[in-house]
């Protein structure tokens, strides 16, 4: 069974001149592999929940990116003995391999997401608490926004001022809505599936 654990609750405020924005950043632990899903921009905040864990940053063996906006994989980089993996690659320092299906070596599923971002994917968690998935920013509101989770038509529907494809986006939340009992929205908090 796989285990998660948020580790940080993503946020996003929007400002008189632009946003202020970090990811939501989940902890998985599969197939005796540690994997950390979207590390966001706080470096303090990040290595302090890591350490309430009882882990440093070298005890993570994979980082995933949902997508490649900053305020999802501003700190990748401070994961330098992990690989790190997007929707459909596995990259080890300067070498490339791609995959598709599963993240390599574990029981966790990559759900090809598009919408938000072109290159966006979910991973589909099978847990104690049912089928968990980290969608990031499938799904996301702001610090000022109702988070309105009591009806699918409304979570299909949410206007994201970032999305390159609308359309996408919403065969995407219907897809993560299909198979998902809980989900991890890019920022907010998690919340279960209206169905």
């Amino acid at each position: 069974m796989t285990k998660f654990k948020i580790l940080i609750e993503g946020y996003a405020k929007k400002t008189v001149d632009g946003w202020l924005a970090s990811a939501t950043t989940t902890l998985i632990e599969d197939s005796g592999k540690k994997i950390i899903v979207d590390p966001g921009i706080n470096r303090e905040l990040l290595i302090k929940k890591l350490k309430a864990e009882g882990l440093t940053p070298d005890d993570i063996d994979v980082v995933f990116m949902t997508h490649y906006h900053p305020d999802h994989v501003f700190l990748t980089s401070v994961f330098e003995k992990a690989v790190i993996c997007d929707s459909d690659t596995v990259y080890r320092r300067d070498e490339e391999k791609e995959f598709e299906g599963k993240l390599p070596g574990t029981n966790i599923e990559v759900i090809p997401t598009p919408g938000h971002a072109y290159e966006h994917a979910a991973l589909l968690l099978n847990t104690d608490k049912g089928k968990v998935v980290v969608a990031a920013d499938v799904f996301w509101w702001t610090d000022e926004e109702e988070q309105r989770v009591d009806d699918a038509e409304v979570l299909i529907n949410k206007e994201d001022p970032f999305t390159k494809d609308e359309k996408a986006l919403k065969e995407s939340r219907k897809k993560v809505l299909e198979v998902a009992d809980w989900i991890i929205p890019g920022h907010g908090k998690m919340f279960g599936n209206p169905k």
